[in-house]
Parts: C-alpha cells; structure tokens; sequence
C-alpha cells in the first residue's frame, strides 16, 4: 500500500540504556578532544594517558581500549552497537594524536588494537 514502509526498512527498538557501554550521546562524535595536549612522540604520554583513561572512563568507554569488551559475534544484536562504539572511541583516540602517530595506529580495525605494538 502507498506510504507504508517495507518490512526490509523498518528498523527495531534500540534503545539503549544510559549505564550501557554501548550508550552514546547526540553530542557525541569522532573529533571530541578529551585532552590539553595532544599525544607526542616524547614527553607527554603520562599526562595524555591519564588524561584519556580519566574521559574514557567518564564516557564508560575504557572496556572498548582495555580489551574487557570484545566484539560480539557476527550473529548476535549487539554487534552493530559494538562496531559504532568501537568507531566512535578509535575517533576520540586519533583526535588526541599528532599526525606522526596518528599515522601508525589509523588502521587499527579495534581502538584495543590502537595501544598494541
């Protein structure tokens, strides 16, 4: 029937509540800056460590670099939430980096991934 949406469209509940891990904000997005400075190759990594675990935390996001939250199986709800949480912290991490390191962990598929040599 016209203006009905197909069953392939319509989307289900995903109301995530706020104590999740998978919870964001519409305030939050790729490019927010948790830190004062941005991580350097020397000299500042404390700082910009303690800086970040403090807003990741905050954000109930550490589980996603700690490796506490790994992915859900390919045939589980979660697994969309997962990835664009996943994408949202990798975001925050980068956005915190100078272009030199930025360049060594861009391609990192897990933010976990990101603090491995």
């Amino acid at each position: 029937m016209a203006g009905e949406i197909p069953e392939s469209s319509k989307k289900e509940n995903t109301t995530i509540n706020i104590t999740s891990p998978y919870f964001l904000t519409v305030a939050d997005h790729p490019g927010q800056n948790f830190v004062g400075e941005s991580l350097l190759r020397d000299g500042n990594y404390s700082d910009w460590q303690s800086e970040m675990t403090n807003a990741l935390f905050a954000k109930n996001k550490f589980r996603f670099v700690d490796g506490s939250m790994p992915m859900p199986a390919e045939d589980t709800a979660d697994l969309m939430n997962w990835k664009c949480c996943n994408a949202m912290v990798r975001g925050w991490l980068i956005s915190s980096m100078e272009k030199e390191i930025k360049s060594s962990v861009k391609y990192a598929i897990t933010a976990r991934d990101m603090g491995r040599p």
